[in-house]
């Protein structure tokens, strides 16, 4: 009767979202509250932001921490159910192991020359150089694009920093498709979780094919 599949995640530092199903022999209309508890608090707080879809319960509750602090305390999370016949669920979880930044947005694009510039905007919840970011770019299928890491090197085919990279060598007859996503480092959070990918954003403009074709099958008929 118990809840079952519990998991959570820290989203952007600044809210945690947990989901669970109802246990294996619980009734249909069986009931659950999410308590949560860390170093801090002073009592327990009920979690009231909660929903049901398709089976599977979800509760939001706040968490923030002054953005310079580099730990965190464990969160002590307790399920119950609305009858006493449902039994009670407690875990412990390590924040850090689950948090997962925004995806990044304001992402804009230039070109000079054979250069192309990506910018997006950096974070204001996670502290400075805590975010590493993946830029995945593409001339045709973006599915089949390539992934750079952005880091604070420079190398022989693109310079970065935190927030934008600069990509030369492209092609002026070509139209670049760009994404970018954000990692959370390691040496700040134990957490493989990655943001969603931004909005596509394009720049330049495709060489139209028909053009060359219509050259090549006219061009010798006016020389014969």
């Amino acid at each position: 009767t118990a809840a079952v599949d519990l998991g959570c995640v820290w989203h952007n530092l600044e809210y945690m979202a947990c989901t669970w199903h109802r246990g294996e022999n619980a009734s249909s209309d069986t009931n659950y509250t999410l308590f949560y508890w860390f170093d801090g608090l002073e009592n327990p707080k009920s979690c009231s932001n909660s929903s049901v879809d398709q089976g599977i319960f979800e509760c939001i509750f706040n968490l923030t921490f002054p953005k310079d602090r580099r730990t965190y305390p464990d969160i002590s999370i307790l399920i119950r159910g609305d009858s006493e016949e449902v039994r009670p669920v407690c875990a412990s979880k390590n924040p850090t192991t689950l948090v997962k930044p925004a995806t990044p947005r304001q992402l804009t694009l230039s070109k000079t020359n054979d250069t192309i510039d990506v910018k997006w905007s950096e974070s204001e919840t996670f502290p400075k150089s805590c975010l590493q970011y993946e830029v995945k770019y593409s001339n045709g299928d973006l599915d089949t694009g390539q992934i750079i890491a952005v880091s604070f090197h420079c190398y022989f085919f693109f310079s970065s920093e935190r927030s934008s990279v600069s990509i030369a060598g492209t092609d002026a007859h070509s139209k670049y498709s760009f994404r970018v996503r954000a990692k959370p480092k390691r040496e700040c959070y134990n957490s493989h979780l990655q943001s969603d990918w931004s909005e596509e954003k394009s720049i330049g403009e495709k060489r139209d094919s028909t053009i060359y074709l219509v050259l090549i099958i006219t061009i010798p008929l006016i020389v014969a």
